[in-house]
């Protein structure tokens, strides 16, 4: 005889269940706990600054050699209230602040999109006080949809 049913001295009563109350105890769960974001609001500010940044280089050859940075706060607030961005035009840097961006922008309709439009708008506006220009100067071709 290949299998034998062996009876358990145990009661019925003591038998550990296979199944719990509903029928599913011992189970793993069908639905797993959610998964964290695949990109975060810090994920996303860096890719809209660094895109705007790098269509600035290939447009402008004096924004080739100048360092685009992410800071989160600037170290003081001054006369205009808290800045943006700072353009440093003896160290070759345009600092672009993270939380004044994100927090104290007003937007019209509040979106990835039109936050995307904020952060880069701020650094087309840093570059331009960088190399002393308008900012729709630095990019016509891009706002010239006729």
């Amino acid at each position: 005889m290949a299998w034998r049913r062996t009876r358990s001295t145990e009661s019925p009563s003591r038998r550990r269940s296979r199944h719990g109350r509903h029928g599913r105890e011992d189970r793993s769960p069908v639905v797993r706990p959610p998964l964290p974001p695949l990109d975060t609001r810090i994920d996303r500010f860096d890719l809209a600054v660094g895109t705007a940044a790098e269509f600035l280089r290939s447009a402008w050859p004096e924004l080739r050699d100048v360092s685009f940075e992410i800071a989160d706060m600037p170290p003081a607030s001054d006369d205009d209230g808290i800045p943006r961005w700072t353009a440093l035009r003896d160290a070759r840097r345009i600092i672009v602040y993270r939380l004044p961006i994100e927090r104290l922008s007003h937007l019209h309709r509040d979106d990835d999109l039109h936050r995307r439009m904020m952060i880069e708008s701020c650094v087309f506006r840093a570059a331009a006080e960088y190399l002393d220009r308008d900012p729709w100067d630095l990019g016509p071709e891009r706002f010239r949809f006729f």
